[in-house]
C-alpha cells in the first residue's frame, strides 16, 4: 500500500481483521500528526443509528429496556436501533418505532444528527421527534427482549441527570427534546 493521508495522519498500511453484518474492524499503521509511528483502530458501522423520542398527547414518552451484552447491564432507553445507508432515516425510525413499541406516529421532526465515539469508530446517528402516536403491537428482533415504559417526559429528563440513562444516542435525544421544550419550541399540535 502506498502511504496516503488522512488530514494530518499519513496511514502506511490498513489491514482489516474482523468483520460481521453489522461492523467491520480495521488496523492502521499510521503517522502521528507529530510525525512519529503509531497505530489507529477503527470501527466501521454498516448501518446508521436510529434513535426516536415518541411523544404522546399527555406529554409522556416511551422507553425501552434491555439487557446490553456489552455493557453486561440493564439499560432504558429511547427506542433506537439500525438503518441501512441508503434507506431514508426517517423510515428506519418509523420502522424502529413500530418494531420496538408498537406505536405509529403521524407528525416526525428531525432533532439531531451526531458522531457517537468519534475516537474510535465512524458511527453517525440521526434522532427524531415522533408525535401523534398510534398504539399497536411490537415486532421484536430476535436479539431482543424488551421492556416498554411509558413515562412523563420529565421523568426521562430526570434519570438522564440521574444516571439513570447513560446510552449516548438517548442522552443526545432526550436533552435535545428538553432544549426545545425549555425554549418553548417543543410544538406537538396536529
Amino acid at each position: 500500500m502506498t502511504a496516503t493521508k488522512k488530514g494530518p495522519w499519513t496511514i502506511l498500511s490498513r489491514q482489516d481483521v474482523y468483520e460481521n453484518p453489522w461492523i467491520r474492524l480495521t488496523h492502521h499503521e499510521v503517522l502521528t500528526p507529530a510525525q512519529t509511528p503509531g497505530i489507529y483502530g477503527l470501527v466501521h458501522y454498516k448501518n446508521l443509528a436510529i434513535g426516536v423520542v415518541p411523544v404522546d398527547a399527555e406529554g409522556h414518552t416511551y422507553l425501552v429496556g434491555q439487557y446490553r451484552f456489552p455493557l453486561d447491564a440493564y439499560s432504558w432507553e429511547i427506542p433506537e436501533g439500525g438503518g441501512a445507508h441508503g434507506v431514508d432515516p426517517l423510515d428506519s425510525a418509523a420502522r424502529e418505532l413500530r418494531e420496538e413499541t408498537g406505536l405509529t406516529a403521524r407528525h416526525w421532526r428531525k432533532i439531531l444528527e451526531a458522531d457517537l465515539s468519534n475516537s474510535v469508530s465512524d458511527e453517525r446517528a440521526v434522532a427524531y421527534l415522533a408525535w401523534g402516536l398510534t398504539p399497536g403491537e411490537s415486532e421484536p428482533e430476535a436479539t431482543e427482549e424488551l421492556a416498554v415504559r411509558r413515562v412523563p417526559l420529565v421523568e426521562a429528563f430526570r434519570m438522564v441527570e440521574a444516571g439513570e440513562i447513560r446510552d449516548a444516542l438517548s442522552v443526545l435525544s432526550l436533552q435535545a427534546v428538553r432544549i426545545l421544550r425549555m425554549e418553548g419550541k417543543l410544538d406537538l399540535s396536529e
